[in-house]
């Protein structure tokens, strides 16, 4: 049986050894707190002032190429071309279609130049076929919201053929498809089963230079 010395001696023993998981615990704690705080700070920090690293690959992001878009004179009868600054994209077919988006998109409100695709029209994909053909494939909404009319037509599928080819080198002619298959035509004026090629006598005459 303990004698109580040795009860004391335990109960002092077992009183330290307490305090001693209490401080363990308690230093466990603060260590954590000050990385977790180190590591909040460091976040915000980066977040605020981006490395050098980071705002070089902002800058790729945003890295732009200058294109010629063509688009419908006031009177409808000839294209005119309009430059302007897209998103430059590694993958032709990608950059092809971000061509394509900004011919839909229109022309500058101040050039007085006419839409050739009915608003918020969309693609479904652009494609490469063989070396020198791209297929630009349209939904159904092309055909149940396009004016129709053959100057309309023509105006749609030469502003589309011409801007391709004109800012793709190796792209020679356009196939156009709606819906993922070759149609007839958008409203019966303009086949569209071939491919179509550059049509330069749709381009507006260049203005005569002014006289000093």
């Amino acid at each position: 049986m303990a004698t109580k010395k040795q009860m004391r001696t335990a109960q002092v023993r077992h009183k330290k050894t307490k305090k001693g998981r209490r401080l363990v615990l308690l230093s466990v704690i603060v260590v954590v707190s000050v990385i977790f705080l180190a590591i909040f700070f460091i976040t915000l920090f980066d977040y605020i002032y981006p490395p050098a690293s980071g705002k070089k690959t902002a800058s790729k992001k945003r890295d732009k190429q200058e294109v010629t878009l063509y688009f419908s004179d006031a009177n409808e009868r000839f294209l005119v071309p309009e430059k302007r600054l897209i998103p430059k994209e590694k993958e032709p077919e990608e950059q092809a279609k971000e061509i394509v988006l900004a011919l839909i998109a229109g022309p500058g409100p101040k050039t007085g130049l006419v839409n050739t695709f009915p608003l918020k029209e969309e693609i479904e994909g652009v494609k490469r076929e063989g070396e020198d053909t791209l297929s630009v494939n349209f939904r159904e909404s092309l055909v149940a919201n396009h004016p129709g009319g053959s100057a309309a037509e023509m105006a749609t599928v030469y502003s589309l053929t011409n801007t391709l080819i004109t800012n793709l080198p190796t792209i020679k002619s356009v196939r156009i498809l709606i819906g993922g298959k070759e149609k007839e035509s958008l409203k019966g004026h303009i086949g569209l089963r071939n491919p179509f090629m550059m049509n330069r006598e749709l381009i507006a005459p260049a203005a005569p230079p002014k006289e000093g």
